[in-house]
């Protein structure tokens, strides 16, 4: 295990310092004008439902006062009790939209304070993770992005799935990790966020599972590719795997291409400086042993393209110079890069759902039958 790690050092007061409310109205209106208000779909879909409800408020108003005036001894009782429905509606979505307002200034002045910069939407982001890929309507919203030692994006995503009143809108919290080489597409599905079976949204087949040495295996289960188990060994040294468990055992890992993700199904990007101190200390305590994934090479290559390894023969050394562990001379060394058996993990069918859900129909079909 390693040493406990210092609380990271970052300005939180703009997350929760007092805001002037012509600032705010200043920034969103900046962000209108550059076509990024962050307004999600579901955010459109509630200011429609606004529209609606505020419209028959008015009506329900007009009938009522002309019933009052009319024939006060008619008043409806359920006329003023949908008219106190409809103030209560328009009051919470007015509510809600001030909030998202001030949320998206307070995320923009804690970036720039902290050396960051903020993006309020991002359509369809271009990432390679198992997550940016499925289901519809894809968006990032509220992007905290660093550079310094190494690009780091915070942010919170959505897509949905199925259509219809079977839709669902599926929403992620992730840090994206830009690494210096590709990696094999290795996945820590962390045990200490799973329900019923794991929480991510995709499955992968059990010959792909590798378990590693001290209690690892308490607190992750890792997959790599088939023939790739030596490498995961590579990567995932004992000080690394202290790393993770000590401050990232409650966030899924993934590896795939020249990133490392994070994930977490609450919200990453935040007004909450706890969650911050959090994704911080992960962040920071996992990024300063990167450095030794640099040296990884995949052998495979060579298999895969001789001539373009052939470029990459190391110098001829002199031989004075020359250490006992030293590469021979002439020694074909791959370029950075990952073999294709080794660039995705093969995935497989998940049949839990169905199994629960064909047993259920059976007891159901056996419990009539009686």
């Amino acid at each position: 295990m390693t040493a406990p790690q210092a609380a990271p050092s970052f300005d939180a007061s703009p997350l929760t310092d007092p805001v002037d409310p012509r600032a705010v109205s200043a920034f969103n209106a900046q962000l209108r004008s550059r076509g990024k208000t962050g307004a999600s779909a579901t955010t459109i879909i509630a200011f429609v439902i606004f529209g609606v409800v505020f419209l028959v408020a008015m009506t329900v108003v007009g009938a009522t006062m002309v019933s009052l005036f009319t024939d006060p001894g008619s008043s409806s009782f359920a006329g003023i009790g949908i008219l106190l429905a409809a103030a209560v509606g328009i009051t919470i979505a007015a509510v809600s939209w001030r909030r998202s307002r001030v949320a998206r200034y307070r995320l923009d002045a804690f970036a720039r304070a902290n050396g960051m910069a903020y993006e309020a939407r991002v359509m369809d982001p271009a990432l390679p993770g198992m997550l940016f890929s499925l289901g519809r309507s894809r968006e990032a919203t509220d992007l905290v992005r660093g550079t310094t030692p190494r690009f780091v994006e915070f942010g919170n995503y959505q897509y949905t799935t199925g259509s219809g009143k079977n839709s669902t809108t599926h929403r992620w919290g992730y840090v994206a990790v830009k690494l210096d080489v590709p990696l094999p597409n290795i996945v820590l599905d962390a045990k200490g966020n799973n329900g019923f079976g794991s929480n991510l949204p995709a499955s992968f087949q059990r010959e792909q599972r590798l378990s590693l040495e001290g209690d690892f295996d308490q607190y992750f289960t890792l997959y790599c590719p088939e023939g790739y188990e030596r490498d995961a060994l590579y990567l995932f040294t004992p000080d690394i795997m202290a790393r993770f468990i000590d401050n990232a055992a409650e966030l899924d890992v993934e590896i795939v291409d020249d990133w490392l993700f994070l994930y977490t199904q609450r919200r990453a990007s935040t007004l909450d400086p706890a969650t911050w101190a959090w994704l911080f200390g992960a962040v920071g305590a996992v990024i300063t042993k990167l450095d030794q994934w640099e040296r990884w090479r995949d052998e495979r290559l060579l298999l895969e393209n001789p001539t373009a390894a052939a470029s990459s023969r190391v110098a001829p050394q002199d031989a004075s110079e020359r250490l006992p562990f030293a590469p021979p001379v002439g020694l074909l060394s791959p370029p950075p890069g990952v073999a294709h058996e080794g660039r995705r993990l093969k995935k497989s069918f998940p049949w839990l759902p169905f199994v629960v859900v064909i047993g259920f129909a059976v007891f159901w079909f056996w419990s009539r039958s009686f």
